[in-house]
């Protein structure tokens, strides 16, 4: 099995400065694990890594995608393990660098998604009662999260059914989420008091450093808070800034209260959702990485 590590951990514990710390002491290369890195011009609040710590290690997967694109955890995954294979050949380690926990799990465990083009119109004749009841006959489970007006996935349970002979419910079951990789996941960690402080103080740079100036040039882009790219923390809260229904102050500490949320839920999934080893210590992870890659 290919060796894949892997540094995570709640936004602001330092990950990006680790992950190059890593790539150089271990010649890998970086790939960002972070969901809204890989949109060009969302650079300040995303917390890109720089200009210098760019030219500092290779990275892959930032400024991929234009910021009126969408992204999803199946293309993360599909060019995730590219990138992977990519560097691996080169006798290389690929280093996965980011918080965005999903993104991280779908490309280490067997997930298999299902392509959207398996949604066809085989049933346009049918009324929404109608693909009820024929999905309460070849998948009941399946409508334990499918509401009778949601034609679309109605449609799109029926037609996974019609093409794997079982319903999506019993595919996800038999689905088993074992690693396809030999990883080591570092979990860099803080003490809570410490992390809440730099993710304020990280908040307030990025107001020092142009954030707001940022938005304003994505907006006179033609770029929307509707976007997907722009339903990120410490963009989407400026929403009312630019509406005039907020003080900058207001939105600013809004986006320190959910940063300091994200964190926590970022704790929660990557505890019940990935063998995660964590460390304060930065000098006991390093070690850690070493006795794993020998």
């Amino acid at each position: 099995m290919k060796k894949v590590l892997v540094i995570t951990g709640p936004t602001a514990v330092g990950k990006t400065k680790f992950g190059i710390e890593c790539a150089s002491l271990f010649d890998g290369e970086i790939i960002s694990g972070d969901s809204i890195q890989i949109y060009k011009g969302l650079n300040i609040g995303s917390a890109k890594p720089d200009k210098e710590e760019l030219s500092q290690a290779v990275h892959h997967l930032i400024d991929i995608k234009d910021p009126d694109e969408g992204y999803s955890v199946k293309e993360f995954q599909e060019l995730c393990r590219k990138k992977i294979d990519e560097i691996s050949d080169k006798g290389k380690i690929p280093i996965i660098v980011g918080g965005t926990g999903l993104y991280i799990k779908a490309t280490l465990y067997d997930y298999v998604f299902f392509d959207e083009e398996e949604e066809d119109d085989q049933f346009e004749d049918l009324s929404n009662e109608d693909l009820y009841e024929l999905l309460k006959e070849k998948d009941p489970k399946a409508l334990e999260k499918i509401h009778i007006n949601n034609r679309k996935r109605l449609v799109r349970a029926l037609n996974i059914y019609e093409k794997h002979k079982k319903g999506i419910s019993q595919i996800k079951d038999e689905q088993e989420h074992k690693p396809i990789y030999d990883c080591l996941i570092i979990g860099l960690t803080a003490d809570r008091k410490i992390l809440f402080e730099r993710i304020n103080q990280r908040v307030d740079k990025m107001i020092k450093d142009g954030l707001v100036q940022e938005i304003q040039g994505l907006l006179d882009a033609g770029i929307g808070f509707d976007r997907q790219s722009m339903q990120g923390i410490g963009y989407k809260e400026f929403k009312d800034y630019f509406d005039g229904n907020k003080t900058l102050e207001e939105c600013v500490e809004e986006v320190k209260i959910n940063s300091r949320h994200f964190a926590k839920r970022q704790y929660t999934f990557f505890n019940h959702q990935l063998d995660v080893k964590w460390f304060e210590d930065r000098s006991e992870a390093l070690e850690e990485v070493r006795r794993w890659l020998t």
